[in-house]
């Protein structure tokens, strides 16, 4: 017997005592983990990025969003180059240099950041080579994904591992030391948030999967989150189960997965936490399996979905195919690159999944003669400020008497601008012309250390010189005054330069400077 305050307790009366007051403790401290965990997911952030392709043709105008759901972009894929594979690319067509120069690349990012936009970068991706799979130097590697992250300023960037790279063991550990290299370089403000893409199914990640995660926290990479592509699913999908009931089951199965991959790593997370680390990626419309259609009643049911787990990020595949296809378009179950495969209506698949998601709040619309040194800031500027110097300028500095055809790029108040038709006279920055009835489309700002603007010139006798007597097909090249041009369609007697419009084109394109580098270098290698 034992007495407790007067009151004599018997053994199995003192057992019951000592139990409740251990579960007192028990459940006390587990209210206080729950308590922790909401509170850990509610300071985390819930974002919509769409994926864009960078480099696939027509070139999306990302830098212009056309909601605001479309202001955080993941641009997409920088892969190795094939002939260095320890050097960056995007697709392996650009080097960072020829995307700057070709696509305009940097200077759209800048537009984009001047509209209130944010960007970040995807290495990897389902074609060709993500840098760890084949740069095996890990000196060299690091400084390749640094050289992404620095020229473009990132603060988050997507690292999508799928394919042959998902089942790399070494490719995934020389990737994830490299990451937390260049994580411990990026403090303060410079911090950088890392996801994982990699694929699913409706049962979770493979086991593959779960191996490049693991990697990932072993090398103690700080991971944002494990972003999910609930798309394609094929024979994984349940006979009769929908996309969209497939979707969330991969991401319960994910989220449980996770749950065990954290704590084997030693940093459990509750369940609240974890669902901020988690994202998912729909293929929009008809998805490359045949039979597999995400729809945008599938949209609205995952955008519920994800606000009421709380899941930190939602993104799609992709804003280049967020439309409905064209009547000229009639076989829907072939992928498109340019379109989506269902009828959209008056919907973006971005506005359906973004709602509610992130800050889009602040996206805007800046005035064109915004460029300055930093593009992020918009400040009252002189008349001297926007005088543009000659020997600065990426491109020509515009003239009233100039000529120009269609894709001819010019600088004017320290903005670019491409010709969208043949233009004389037209202002690139009239503010009392809407945009659609401008024959100029604003790029982005000039940038700070850009070099003077070089014509590219294509050797005499590459092209035969234009004759107005000649018959043209599409695709026949010619040459006049020196520029070079190739023929859009059939066409006799009418000049390269001769004036066109929106009603009657020109049936002639200016070869890009890609173009003609290409054809320059194509005798000197047969050569």
């Amino acid at each position: 017997m034992f007495t407790v305050e007067g009151r004599r307790l018997s053994w199995p009366r003192l057992g019951l005592l000592i139990g409740a007051l251990a579960a007192t403790v028990f459940f006390g401290l587990s209210g206080w983990r729950v308590f922790q965990d909401s509170q850990a997911a509610a300071r985390a952030d819930q974002r919509f990025s769409a994926y864009v392709d960078a480099t696939v043709t027509p070139l999306l105008e990302f830098e212009e969003p056309p909601s605001a759901a479309a202001g955080s972009v993941v641009l997409s894929f920088v892969v190795a180059r094939t002939d260095a594979p320890c050097e960056p690319s995007w697709g392996a067509a650009y080097s960072l240099d020829d995307a700057a120069k070709d696509l305009d690349l940097d200077r759209r990012i800048a537009r984009l950041r001047q509209n209130g936009g944010t960007p970040a970068v995807s290495f990897g991706g389902a074609a060709n080579a993500e840098l760890a799979t084949v740069c095996d130097d890990p000196g060299r590697l690091l400084a390749a994904y640094r050289a992404v992250v620095e020229r473009y300023d990132l603060s988050t960037i997507d690292l999508d591992v799928e394919g042959t790279a998902l089942t790399d063991t070494a490719a995934n550990a020389r990737r994830a030391v490299a990451i937390k290299q260049l994580q411990d370089e990026r403090t303060g403000d410079e911090e950088l948030s890392v996801w994982l893409t990699v694929p699913v199914a409706p049962a979770g990640l493979s086991a593959d999967g779960e191996a490049a995660v693991a990697s990932m926290l072993d090398a103690g990479v700080d991971l944002a989150g494990v972003n999910v592509m609930t798309m394609d699913f094929g024979g994984s999908r349940a006979k009769g189960q929908s996309m969209i009931d497939a979707t969330t089951a991969s991401l319960e199965s994910t989220h449980d997965q996770l749950r065990a991959i954290y704590s084997a790593a030693g940093r459990p997370l509750g369940p609240a936490t974890l669902w901020k680390r988690m994202g998912a990626t729909p293929m929009i419309g008809q998805n490359d399996v045949a039979g597999e259609v995400f729809t945008r009643a599938h949209a609205r049911a995952l955008s519920d979905f994800a606000i009421d787990k709380g899941l930190g990020r939602l993104s799609m595949w992709s804003l280049n195919r967020d439309r409905t296809c064209g009547a000229n378009y009639p076989d829907l179950t072939t992928v498109s690159n340019s379109c989506s495969g269902v009828d959209q209506g008056d919907d973006t698949f971005a506005q359906i999944l973004g709602r509610r998601l992130g800050d889009a709040s602040r996206i805007t619309t800046p005035t064109p003669d915004a460029a300055t040194d930093d593009p992020t800031d918009t400040p009252d500027r002189s008349a001297d400020e926007l005088t543009d110097d000659p020997a600065a300028s990426p491109y020509p500095v515009w003239s009233a008497d100039g000529t120009y055809v269609e894709g001819t790029r010019i600088v004017w108040h320290r903005n670019a601008y491409v010709a969208k038709w043949w233009t004389l006279g037209d202002v690139p920055d009239d503010p009392v012309v809407d945009v659609a009835s401008s024959p100029w489309r604003l790029i982005g700002p000039v940038l700070p250390g850009e070099t003077p603007f070089v014509q590219p010139t294509v050797p005499a006798g590459t092209y035969p010189q234009w004759d107005p007597a000649t018959v043209y097909l599409r695709g026949e090249r010619v040459l006049l005054d020196g520029l070079a041009f190739t023929a859009k369609w059939y066409t006799q007697g009418t000049s390269p330069d001769a004036r066109s419009s929106q009603v009657e084109p020109s049936p002639w394109r200016q070869l890009t400077d890609a173009e003609i580098r290409q054809a320059v270098a194509a005798p000197a290698a047969a050569g």
